[in-house]
């Protein structure tokens, strides 16, 4: 087992299994026989103490994967109870094969009742397959909440059982395994939306399987590894200056609203930026500099031109503390006016306020420049409810980068990040903790994003290298605890994780 990136859909990893039934000649109970072994190997290693089992078998073959691992599971000295939530004789195929191989070697398949479960070591979640589609019916979401209400742990087999394989979804109610085990390739509803708190702990046993270089087999999406760190921030010349490592302008910083514009400056600092200014509110400037020193401080009044300031900057970051008012009106048309009149493009991160005025009145941006909306942003700027862009946020995402045409990075548990031309290639993060859900963390990502764009010349890398960055500096903050974690902590973490 290894921590593979590539990410698959439902319907992809079923072919991919029909591939090596019928092409490479595989029959498909060995593939279920590896599948099991591998779920027998993990439980014993992960639950070394565990002593008695209660396997929960379904119908299909994630049900058969339940009885060959129950017998495997018994000839190596484990006591073990198999729970049928579908009677027997409606099984078919290889998971019927599977129940008769259980029976002759002694086990029995007792019809399911959930105060069975309640002297088990470790619950094994073979109920429901991929092919599931919410909502269960009555008596499936009926054992479905009585594993939960066990509180004993659960190794899924494939997905979590009540998951939707492609999106995540939950209707009611999913069961909440500890680990699950994913067959063939990792699938999509593992990582998105509900999926991923019902998961736990995803880990892929491939049975073998490759994948063959066809499109039909190519990822939906990516998970981002830590190796691209190192591609984007090799190590630095011994000759490098400020100059060369980039020069951010981040503006932002409205009346009153110093905390968020002082983050983003203060992150691209830390990540590396070699020189950070930010223009915001006249009055804001002791707040900003006093707490960070290293920062410039632009004061802009209702008059000021942003016009040097734009072409000393190789990156601008724009929005955080912005507000939507007047003032923020005019800097935002100074740098969408930038933009149409620099000689080459000057690479920008709009985030906060900018997207809001963005959202307003909607334009195409550069392909370089990386939008990093929140689902609420998410929302306005595709007019739709926050409730829609969460329940499909692959396909929220897709078409923010089609529609606005940057980078886009869009934010919450398992950020996507959208680039490239034509179908976009989709990357996700699946680093990052509840602990980061506070004030700031987003203005953070802002500065993180220009700090590494400053140093990195490809937009794309830059942002999914900086969701990276920020997952990991947050989930390092948090080794004292979730609860209570702020923005601050998160930055005061960053410099470990952009030399590796």
């Amino acid at each position: 087992m290894n921590r593979p990136t590539a990410i698959y859909s439902a319907a992809q990893v079923r072919a991919l299994d029909a591939f090596e039934i019928e092409k490479r000649r595989i029959p498909g109970f060995t593939l279920m026989t590896r599948a099991a072994q591998a779920a027998l190997d993990l439980l014993r290693a992960r639950w070394p103490q565990a002593r008695r089992l209660a396997v929960v078998c379904g119908a299909g073959n994630n049900g058969g994967d339940g009885y060959v691992l129950a017998r495997l599971a018994q000839e190596a000295g484990l006591e073990t109870l198999v729970l049928a939530a579908t009677p027997p004789d409606k099984l078919a195929g290889d998971a019927r094969r599977a129940h008769d191989q259980w029976l002759a070697a002694g086990g029995r398949a007792h019809p399911f009742a959930a105060d069975a479960l309640s002297g088990s070591d470790v619950i094994v979640d073979g109920l429901l397959g991929t092919g599931f589609h919410p909502p269960a019916r009555a008596e499936t979401l009926g054992v479905i909440k009585a594993i939960n209400a066990a509180k004993r742990p659960v190794l899924s087999l494939d997905v979590p059982s009540g998951v939707d394989a492609d999106s995540g979804a939950v209707h009611e109610e999913a069961v909440r395994a500890e680990i699950t085990l994913s067959f063939v390739g990792l699938k999509t509803g593992l990582f998105l939306g509900a999926g991923a708190a019902h998961a736990g702990v995803v880990m892929l046993d491939d049975l073998g399987v490759v994948a063959p270089a066809l499109p039909a087999y190519a990822p939906v999406m990516r998970r981002i590894a830590e190796a691209e760190i190192a591609l984007a921030l090799p190590r630095r010349a011994r000759d490098a200056h400020k100059g060369s490592s980039g020069r951010v302008l981040v503006i932002g910083g409205g009346p009153g609203m110093p905390g968020a514009a002082r983050l983003a400056g203060t992150a691209a600092l830390r990540v590396g930026a070699g020189l950070v200014t930010v223009a915001g509110a006249a009055e804001n400037i002791a707040a900003v500099t006093g707490a960070t020193p290293e920062l410039i401080y632009l004061p802009v009044s209702s008059i000021t031109s942003l016009d040097e300031a734009l072409a000393a900057a190789s990156v601008v970051a724009v929005g955080p503390g912005l507000g939507t008012g007047d003032w923020s009106m005019r800097l935002w048309a100074q740098v969408l006016r930038a933009r149409r009149v620099a000689a080459t493009e000057i690479p920008t991160i709009v985030d906060a306020d900018a997207l809001n005025l963005l959202a307003l009145d909607p334009i195409r941006l550069p392909a370089g420049w990386i939008i990093t909306p929140h689902p609420g942003e998410a929302a306005r700027l595709l007019g739709v409810e926050t409730a829609a862009v969460q329940a499909d946020r692959l396909g929220a995402v897709r078409e923010l980068h089609s529609r606005y045409g940057a980078v886009t990075v869009l934010k919450g548990a398992g950020t996507l990040v959208a680039s490239g031309t034509g179908v976009p290639e989709i990357g996700i993060c699946d680093r990052g903790n509840p602990g980061m859900a506070t004030a700031g963390m987003g203005d953070v990502l802002t500065g993180v994003a220009a700090g590494l764009r400053a140093q990195v010349d490809d937009s794309a890398l830059a942002a999914r290298v900086a969701v990276l960055v920020h997952a990991l500096a947050g989930d390092s903050a948090a080794r004292s605890g979730q609860r209570g974690l702020i923005a601050s902590d998160v930055v005061a973490e960053l410099r470990g994780w952009v030399n590796p």
